[in-house]
C-alpha cells in the first residue's frame, strides 16, 4: 500500500509539472507537411482536420503541400524539422512503408524519426478498366498484361517503377 501511495504521489507531481506546460501549447502555428499535392483525397483531409483544431485550439494551422518523389520529399522535410510539435506530417502510413523499398537511401528513417499521433481518416483504393478490355477480375487483367507486354498502360497516384514487374 505504501508503494501505491508513493506512485500516486508521483503521479500527482507529474501532472501538476506538466499542465502549465500542456497549457502553452500552442503558442504559434502549426504546420501540417502534406506530402501530396493540394486537391487530393490526404490535403482534403489535412485541410478538414486543420480547420476544426484551429477553432478548438485557437491557432491557426498551415497546410505545407511538399508532394513529389513518392512522398520523399515532404516527409523528409518533416523529418528534418525541429521536434517541437509544430510541425506535424500529415500522410497514409502505407505509402510511407513502401517508399523505404523503392528508394534506399531515404534522408530519413520512418521508425526512427517518427511516432505516430493519430488515425485521422482511411481511404479506399480501386481498381478500375473500361468495360471494352475485357477482364472482369485482376487475375484477368494480369494475364491480358502478359499476354501483351508493353501494350497496356495505366495511371496511378502512387509510385510508378518501370523496372517492377507484376507477380
Amino acid at each position: 500500500m505504501e508503494k501505491f501511495m508513493r506512485l500516486l504521489a508521483a503521479t500527482g507531481m507529474l501532472v501538476l509539472v506538466a499542465l502549465p506546460v500542456a497549457a502553452q501549447y500552442p503558442v504559434k502555428p502549426i504546420r501540417f507537411i502534406v506530402p501530396f499535392p493540394a486537391g487530393g483525397g490526404v490535403d482534403i483531409v489535412a485541410r478538414a482536420l486543420a480547420d476544426k483544431l484551429t477553432t478548438r485550439l485557437g491557432q491557426s494551422i498551415v497546410i505545407d503541400n511538399r508532394p513529389g518523389a513518392g512522398t520523399t520529399i515532404g516527409t523528409e522535410l518533416a523529418a528534418k524539422s525541429a521536434p517541437d510539435g509544430y510541425s506535424l506530417l500529415v500522410g497514409p502510413i502505407g505509402g510511407q512503408a513502401i517508399v523505404h523499398s523503392y528508394y534506399p537511401k531515404l534522408g530519413f528513417d520512418i521508425r526512427r524519426d517518427f511516432a505516430p499521433i493519430s488515425k485521422i481518416g482511411y481511404g479506399t483504393i480501386v481498381l478500375v478498366v473500361p468495360p471494352s478490355l475485357g477482364v472482369s477480375s485482376v487475375k484477368e487483367l494480369i494475364a491480358l498484361a502478359r499476354a501483351k507486354p508493353g501494350r497496356l498502360t495505366f495511371a496511378s497516384s502512387g509510385i510508378r517503377d518501370a523496372n517492377v514487374k507484376p507477380e
